[in-house]
């Protein structure tokens, strides 16, 4: 049976006949909607998580990306013309639902026909990504979060104070301080050099559809202002793993340039930062299922990375961990 939240939802859009499924429910709860018109993705966005303004601007930002080719999930407006409503206290939006498989699935091996051939489309629509971004004048008031410097590694990250972990053994967390030190440090100092815009942010194989031989990027909840490098090291994150791991890189960094120019000098640094997202991700979803695991291997791969990255980066003034 449809809720009374749902039913409203439904005819802001004019969709009073649509069939209506749940689909997931994360950080937003989604609806997979079918009607005669097509289908839809209708979301109930999660209250406190992003301020309407963020919301709106999210919109704005897909609407652009949509008419300027990509494919990503194109807003509809409501029957009163708003890509956001708020109902029942409740910010509600609806997207053209987009085909296709996720690329993969987190800690599962690949299973793609030609892994090689994907992420080369993949880094081409990646770039796509950042050149429309680039070429999108968004209206007054437009806002997103910021992964720069501070987003990444100031006093409140976007996705939590990593080195807070209460999991952390003492010397995890003295390696995740040093990190965060040093990654400060050299991300200043690159800063004025490293591209920066508008970026997706969560390029995670769930986040990415494979139909046929097009992609569709999809969940641009955490998009905002950042190094686009953050984009490929998210892109590539969860493939360390992969037996052809060193190809799917090439691949996907030679997709990229075949657009757009790219530095990919820094690239362990993002990986590094990548990997303490995620350790300070999980600290307010501890009581989830499956967090416990999930947080010991984020943890993991922090302390990987971020060891690999200060061993190769000596600095004489950094206390060592």
């Amino acid at each position: 049976m449809t809720s009374p939240l749902i039913a409203s939802a439904l005819a802001r859009w004019g969709l009073t006949q649509a069939t209506c499924q749940f689909v997931a429910g994360r950080e937003n709860q989604v609806f997979r909607v079918t009607d005669a018109t097509g289908e839809f993705a209708l979301r109930l966005r999660r209250p406190g998580l992003r301020s309407p303004a963020e919301l709106r601007s999210e919109l704005e930002w897909l609407d652009a990306m949509a008419r300027a080719g990509l494919s990503v999930p194109r807003p509809k407006p409501s029957r009163a013309g708003n890509f956001l409503e708020a109902i029942e206290g409740t910010q509600v939006d609806l997207l053209a639902w987009r085909p296709g498989r996720p690329l993969g699935t987190s800690r599962e091996p690949l299973r793609l026909e030609n892994p090689e051939a994907v992420f080369f489309t993949l880094g081409q629509d990646i770039a796509r990504l950042h050149q429309a971004s680039d070429a999108f004048a968004p209206k007054e008031g437009f806002t997103r979060l910021r992964w720069d410097i501070e987003g990444l590694l100031g006093e409140v990250p976007l996705w939590g104070r990593f080195w807070d972990n209460p999991s952390l053994a003492p010397e995890t967390r003295s390696l995740l301080v040093a990190f965060r030190q040093q990654a400060r440090h050299d991300l200043t100092q690159l800063a004025g050099a490293l591209d920066f815009g508008l970026t997706h942010a969560d390029l995670v194989r769930e986040n990415v559809l494979l139909d046929g031989d097009q992609l569709h990027l999809i969940d641009f909840d955490d998009g905002g202002y950042g190094f686009r490098l953050f984009d490929i090291a998210t892109a590539l994150f969860k493939n360390r793993k992969e037996p052809a791991y060193e190809a799917l890189k090439s691949a996907l960094i030679a997709g990229y340039r075949s657009k757009r120019p790219l530095d990919t000098a820094p690239l362990d640094l993002f990986l590094a930062l990548r990997a303490v997202t995620y350790v300070g991700w999980i600290i307010p979803r501890m009581s989830e299922a499956g967090a416990p695991e999930r947080n010991r291997r984020f943890i993991y791969e922090a302390r990987d990375l971020c060891a690999a990255y200060l061993a190769k980066t000596p600095d004489p003034k950094r206390t060592r961990p």
